[in-house]
């Protein structure tokens, strides 16, 4: 409460007491008003942090700190001020959220909406001003260790998706920060590579999501990213910050390093970081005690601001844009004061991990499984009961309760005889080390098979967890196989049994040379507090899936275009890597390839079957400015109410420049109860078929014939459409 005076206070000095996004003008004029009371000093304080998660305000004029947390499925534990141990309160357990991938699996922005919002209730009753997420760098190879906090290959989707998520955080006063730009899309040498991509890859691939956040989510803050882009470190980036960020989208916001992301005072300075966190932490792992004055923007940015060798305009924006933070956050007075772990917030975590949850594989019609007949049901496998909350980096997260599969299971399917064998083993999780498993592999792998024995069905809970080098910062997979010898463990349940049900559990597409001994396959994610619950739910048919892969699962690594080019693509040689495959990122790789993959983009079955029909488009020939207003009939021709996504791809045969055959340029969720039918429509402006003409350095609506391709997978295609832009 003291706090909040003294905000009130300098808020009626400088004569304002609220703040509304209607006000900008006015919002700058007060921030000029704060500026002049400055001194040379303060302001470049505030450019750099105090704590391992703060950065000072003024405490003479009553300005307050920055208090930042890590996302963004959940507000992360207490950490201690200076070092990376946890503070050990007990008032910081929350609850967690899906992790992004499951998110975007939805295909559904008003549910990230609704997760944005949860999650910054949380975020603000916490008393944070900043929230590090959401993360939007594109999945290019499945290896990446962090694929799971972000929200897929296309950008389309991830642009659709990241919108109303941190249009959500911030109607609490919370700053969402979008990471991490840009480029970061492996662990490996993440700190120093340096990444060669194509201006047409860049603008049409890896930054559509960022330039969604900042012109559409209006996102008041950025991350920047560790590795370098042409040279330079991406936290001190001429193009990326300068002229992208700032110049070309009008970026009015902060940008934040990643924790240890600075590397020079004079391109810190210069090249659009305005505050410094982490450095010398080396990332995650080790620190320096109390050496926040000699971070680059401290001592030696003042040093060189009082020798006239950078001007004070430089630091006087990095202090503007901190302001504007403020004002925005912690010297909002109307913002609310938040909620945490209340029934409305474990609700839209079981609502997303749901409806994430993607169905792939379905014989005989083995989901779902019936709750009232008494059956014998083997639970087998580690990730049964694994905590998943823990673990993975920066986005771990301290949960009031996690609900595991085991117990979902067990709570949903109360008529049924429940066996369970852990079947393989793994390590505790730890950052930047693998700790070996202390159990006996062939005896959990026996236990498990004679459990399957006496089971009339088999439910197999596996896949990765966020161990390193699995779904884990720090470190990409070693392999696309599943580790622990899962491949030679389902192989032989599926000699002793039949009925055999796969969940995986993971952030990331995995070889499956299992696929054909199985009977079922769901893909379930890092569902977060009500896992359990959530994965009974659409196993037991409470809820039907209607979740669609955010990525390509390609049979194996080399299908994948960044591995298909070798080792310079990917990982590169530890100085370089050179994105090879340009544009054609997942789906548009395997389509323009005739790659076959195990499952496509997009793709995900139901419990029941819809028909796409009567599809057209308002005209067949638009130009430059208008709007293609297509419209599609969906009829639920099964027995159960559910949801189909349907998804439009656009093509552009003959083009002048490469191009993939289909990318995606619209899609719709629509929900049904059985029988019925509705007519959606998607709206697709003319300019969003452009490409990125690097001659002009600018975007190009290239006139002449389109296909649209009308679907529920990129490889699903109900019908296809020809229109001219004339």
């Amino acid at each position: 409460m003291k706090s909040k005076i003294i905000v009130g206070l300098i808020l009626a000095v400088f004569g304002f007491n609220t703040i509304t996004a209607q006000n900008m003008s006015e919002m700058d004029k007060k921030i000029e008003k704060i500026l002049s009371q400055l001194t040379l000093e303060e302001k470049v304080a505030m450019c750099h942090a105090q704590s391992k998660f703060s950065s000072p305000g003024v405490p003479r004029l009553g300005i307050p700190e920055i208090w930042m947390s890590d996302g963004p499925h959940g507000v992360r534990g207490e950490i201690n001020w200076d070092n990376w141990g946890y503070a050990n309160w007990t008032n910081d357990s929350i609850t967690a959220f899906p992790a992004l991938t499951a998110l975007a699996a939805t295909f559904n922005p008003a549910l990230s909406y609704q997760y944005g919002v949860a999650v910054g209730e949380e975020a603000r009753y916490r008393r944070k001003d900043v929230l590090l997420g959401p993360g939007v760098n594109i999945y290019r190879t499945p290896l990446n260790g962090r694929n799971f906090e972000y929200m897929g290959e296309d950008p389309l989707l991830a642009s659709v998706m990241v919108v109303p998520y941190i249009k959500g955080v911030q109607e609490n006063g919370v700053a969402a920060c979008v990471k991490h730009y840009a480029l970061n899309n492996q662990e490996e040498w993440r700190g120093h590579i340096n990444a060669n991509v194509s201006d047409r890859a860049l603008h049409e691939i890896y930054l559509p999501a960022f330039k969604a956040a900042v012109e559409e989510g209006k996102v008041w803050s950025i991350m920047g990213a560790y590795n370098k882009f042409r040279g330079q470190h991406c936290c001190h980036n001429e193009i990326l910050l300068n002229k992208i960020l700032k110049e070309d989208w009008n970026f009015d916001g902060t940008v934040i390093t990643d924790w240890g992301g600075a590397h020079d005072t004079r391109e810190a300075a210069l090249y659009g970081l305005d505050i410094e966190m982490g450095t010398w932490t080396n990332g995650l792992t080790s620190s320096v005690d109390l050496m926040y004055e000699n971070y680059f923007l401290a001592k030696p940015f003042l040093k060189m601001l009082q020798s006239g060798e950078i001007d004070e305009s430089v630091v006087d924006d990095k202090a503007r844009r901190i302001l504007r933070l403020m004002l925005r956050t912690n010297m909002n007075m109307s913002r609310s004061t938040g909620r945490m772990n209340n029934q409305e917030h474990h609700d839209v975590a079981r609502a997303v991990a749901a409806e994430g949850i993607v169905l792939l594989k379905n014989n005989d019609d083995f989901f779902p499984i019936d709750p009232e007949k008494q059956l014998t049901i083997a639970v087998i496998g580690e990730n049964a009961t694994r905590q998943m909350t823990v673990g993975g980096g920066s986005s771990e997260l301290k949960a009031q309760y996690e609900i595991s599969p085991l117990e979902g299971i067990k709570a949903r399917f109360q008529k049924a005889r429940i066996l369970h064998a852990m079947g393989y083993a793994s390590g505790p999780s730890a950052y930047g080390r693998e700790i070996p498993s202390k159990y006996d592999a062939e005896l959990l792998r026996n236990e498990a098979v004679e459990t399957a024995k006496n089971a009339d069905v088999v439910l197999y809970f596996g896949g990765l967890n966020k161990n390193h080098f699995q779904d884990c910062e720090g470190g990409d997979r070693k392999s696309y196989e599943l580790p622990f010898e899962q491949n030679e463990l389902l192989d032989a349940l599926a000699s002793v049994n039949k009925n055999i049900g796969v969940v995986l559990i993971s952030g990331n597409a995995v070889e499956m040379p299992w696929l054909e001994n199985i009977k079922g396959l769901m893909q379930a994610w890092y569902l977060g507090s009500d896992a359990g619950y959530a994965i009974a739910d659409v196993i037991s048919g409470d809820k039907n899936p209607s979740g669609k892969l955010p990525f390509t699962f390609p049979v194996k690594l080399e299908d994948n275009a960044a591995h298909y080019f070798g080792e310079l693509s990917y990982p590169g040689d530890s100085i370089d890597q050179y994105y090879k495959e340009g544009i054609l990122v997942g789906y548009r790789w395997h389509e323009t390839k005739n790659i076959e993959p195990q499952f496509a983009f997009g793709y995900g079955l139901s419990y029941t079957s819809f028909d796409l029909s009567d599809i057209n488009t308002d005209k067949k020939s638009y130009e430059t400015g208008d709007k293609i207003v297509l419209s599609c009939s969906v009829k639920n021709r099964g027995e159960k109410d559910g949801s189909e996504v349907v998804q439009v791809y656009v093509g552009k045969p003959g083009s002048k420049v490469e191009r993939a055959v289909k990318e995606l340029k619209g899609f719709t969720k629509v929900e049904l109860k059985s029988g019925s039918s509705e007519t959606v429509g998607i709206d697709i402006d003319v300019k969003n078929l452009a490409y990125y003409n690097t001659e002009k350095a600018d975007w190009e609506v290239e006139k002449g014939e389109y296909i649209l391709y009308v679907g529920n997978a990129s490889n699903q295609i109900s019908k296809k459409l020809k229109i001219r832009i004339d």
